[in-house]
């Protein structure tokens, strides 16, 4: 386990009629040395900017799932969104949002799959709601076939990077792509736990690049 340091969020608190909504938009990992983030079972390649200011990283590649977990905020409902970048070759490019974490190896996430983004044979495997450790995709797959993972619409480029916002309110998740007005992948959560931390996941063998994380916690 690694412990990366790293500025003091923005955090703004917005007022409606009936709620409040807040704010976070976290300094990507490696800028500074006052809050953290934990980082399992990878390494983090810092891509700079001008200014020296982080633009995105870049997560290695290596055997079994890797998260970069941020640990100052308790996320139960409200709104992820994230750039992503993976690669299209065939079983090296799983990347994602791993929400509601209670350690390494526990916690909801949705992820991507972006070589199989433009493939018709497969393009049904593209985006995958997990709940590790008891709902592991291959479970979902067997137990529930075609219930918990879709085609993405639009079609990102496979290389490129692409949006995602992801809409949480227990029990439901909705997962957007780019500016699409309906969800590529709507389900009910298969977990126990309705609360966590949110961090950067990448699958088995896989790296993956990630920017402009914006977390609204209702």
């Amino acid at each position: 386990m690694t412990r990366i340091h790293l500025i003091i969020p923005i955090v703004l608190v917005l007022f409606t009629t009936n709620l409040f909504a807040q704010l976070v938009k976290p300094e990507l990992p490696g800028a500074s040395d006052k809050q953290e983030w934990v980082v399992y079972n990878r390494e983090i390649a810092c891509i700079m900017a001008e200014l020296g200011k982080i633009e995105s990283i870049l997560l290695n590649s290596n055997e079994g799932d890797g998260l970069v977990v941020y640990q100052n905020l308790e996320f139960e409902n409200g709104t992820i969104e994230v750039d992503l970048k993976g690669k299209d070759v065939l079983q090296r490019s799983f990347l994602g949002i791993a929400f509601h974490i209670q350690d390494e190896n526990s916690y909801n996430a949705v992820y991507f799959r972006p070589f199989n983004f433009k493939k018709p044979e497969r393009a049904g495997h593209s985006v995958q709601y997990i709940s590790h450790p008891e709902f592991a995709w291959h479970k979902l797959r067997s137990d529930f076939p075609e219930q918990f993972e879709n085609p993405v619409t639009p079609i990102p480029d496979p290389n490129d990077w692409f949006h995602a916002k992801i809409e949480v309110s227990w029990p439901n998740v909705k997962v957007y792509v780019d500016d699409a007005e309906e969800p590529s992948l709507a389900v009910k959560m298969k977990s126990a736990f309705q609360t966590g931390k949110v961090g950067f996941w990448v699958g088995n063998g896989s790296d993956g690049s990630f920017r402009n994380l914006t977390i609204v916690k209702k």
